[in-house]
């Protein structure tokens, strides 16, 4: 089953309903709760890049018996430095999205904790794609 999501930046006032749909998805598929948890924070913080840092993009879940595939591609700025992304607490967020209670700097490593496999490739004034695995229990 493929589940694609069209995620608009700023959009505040839609953030985390893909992630939802998606969790919706895997719980009537019958996976196992862990490998939902997992799934589900994946796609919450890669959809918040989205809404926070890029001007548009899309989330999609890859959902088998075995796996479920979370890949985001957006058109954005895109990051500079992944190592120094990766790091907990490091944020390009602006102040404003920092006084929504956003951008403390723990979405990728948050996705990089909770994902079996990840990919992240993004280059600087076009965008980012991220594509990560939870291999079901």
């Amino acid at each position: 089953m493929q589940l694609k999501f069209q995620v608009k930046g700023m959009d505040f006032s839609r953030a985390g309903q893909a992630a939802t749909k998606i969790k919706k998805a895997l719980q009537l598929a019958g996976m196992d709760p862990a490998t939902i948890r997992k799934a589900i924070i994946i796609a919450y913080e890669a959809e918040m890049n989205i809404v926070i840092h890029a001007y548009h993009g899309t989330l999609t879940a890859n959902i088998t018996p075995h796996k479920v595939e979370i890949i985001a591609e957006d058109e954005g700025p895109g990051i500079p430095d992944i190592p120094l992304a990766m790091q907990e607490g490091y944020s390009t967020a602006p102040p404003h999205i920092r006084e929504m209670g956003f951008g403390a700097g723990m979405g990728l490593p948050n996705i990089k904790k909770s994902a079996d496999e990840l990919d992240i490739q993004s280059e600087v004034n076009k965008g980012t794609k991220l594509w990560a695995a939870v291999f079901n229990n």
